[in-house]
C-alpha cells in the first residue's frame, strides 16, 4: 500500500506541475475513492501537505515581487475566522462521524465541480471584465467582497481541502481582473499559507491527520511536481486542462453517486 501512495503522490504532483491546479482537487478524491480513506482523514492530511508546499511557493513569489499583500490581508480577514469557526463546528458534530463524512464527501464533490468551472471559464471571465471596466468593483465594495470571498474559501478549504487553488484564483480574477497571471498565482498561494496552516492545525486537533500517509505522499509528489513543471511547456495547455476537467467531473459524479 505504501508504494501505491508514493505512486499516487507522484501522479498528482505531475499533474499539478503540468497544469497548476491545486493538489487538493486531485489528491483528496483519490484518497477517498481509490484507497477508502475516511473523508476527514483525507482532508486533514491533504491540508498538512498543502501548508508545507504553499509556504515554499510563497517564498519564491515574494522573491519575485508577485504577491499583492493588501489583497492577501483582505482575504485573510475572511478566511481565517471562517476556518476557525468551521473547525469548531466539525468538532461539535464529530469530524469522524458517518454523518459528517457524508457531508464532507458532498462538499468535496461541490469543490471539484467549482474547480472544473474555474479551469474552463477563468480566462473568458477575465477577458470579459477587462472589456467592461464599468462592471469591476471599486473601493469599499471591492474590499468587502474580497473579505466575503475569503470567508467562503476558508469554509470550503477547511471542510474539503479544495478551493485555495483554482477556485481561489478564479475569484481573484473576478475581483481584480487587472492583476497579471503571476500576481494572481502569487497572491492565491500567499493567502492560502495561513489558511491551510490553521485548517491543518484544526484537523490535527480533531485527530484527522495521518502523518505516515503524509510522508509517503510527499515522497512521490515532490519529484512529480518537479518533472511536471519542467515538462509543462512541451504539453499543450488546452489539452491538459480539458483532460483534467473531464477527469474531475467524473470524480465529482462518482463522489455523489
Amino acid at each position: 500500500m505504501t508504494v501505491s501512495y508514493v505512486v499516487s503522490g507522484f501522479a498528482v504532483g505531475l499533474l499539478v506541475g503540468l497544469t497548476g491546479v491545486g493538489g487538493g482537487s486531485l489528491m483528496t478524491p483519490l484518497l477517498t475513492l481509490l484507497f477508502g480513506i475516511h473523508p476527514s482523514v483525507a482532508v486533514g492530511t491533504d491540508l498538512a501537505f498543502a501548508s508545507a508546499t504553499k509556504t515554499a511557493g510563497t517564498l519564491a513569489h515574494r522573491f519575485k515581487g508577485t504577491v499583492r499583500w493588501d489583497v492577501v490581508r483582505r482575504l485573510s480577514y475572511g478566511a481565517l475566522p471562517a476556518a476557525l469557526i468551521t473547525t469548531l463546528l466539525l468538532k461539535h458534530f464529530g469530524a469522524v462521524s458517518d454523518g459528517i463524512a457524508l457531508t464532507i464527501r458532498y462538499s468535496i464533490a461541490v469543490s471539484v465541480f467549482l474547480t472544473v468551472i474555474a479551469l474552463l471559464f477563468r480566462s473568458r471571465m477575465q477577458a470579459w471584465l477587462n472589456a467592461h471596466p464599468q462592471r469591476q468593483l471599486q473601493g469599499a465594495t471591492l474590499a468587502n467582497a474580497t473579505i466575503a470571498a475569503g470567508a467562503l474559501l476558508g469554509t470550503l478549504v477547511t471542510i474539503s481541502s479544495i478551493g485555495a487553488g483554482a477556485v481561489g484564483a478564479t475569484l481573484l480574477v473576478l475581483l481584480y481582473p487587472r492583476l497579471s497571471p503571476a500576481e494572481i498565482a502569487g497572491t492565491d498561494i500567499a493567502y492560502a499559507v495561513p489558511l491551510t496552516a490553521i485548517a491543518a492545525l484544526g484537523h490535527w486537533w480533531l485527530g484527522s491527520i495521518n502523518w505516515e500517509l503524509l510522508a509517503t505522499l510527499l515522497l512521490g509528489s515532490v519529484p512529480g511536481i518537479t518533472i511536471g513543471s519542467l515538462a509543462a511547456r512541451a504539453v499543450p495547455e488546452k489539452f491538459l486542462r480539458g483532460l483534467l476537467a473531464i477527469t474531475l467531473t467524473s470524480v465529482a459524479v462518482k463522489l455523489i453517486w
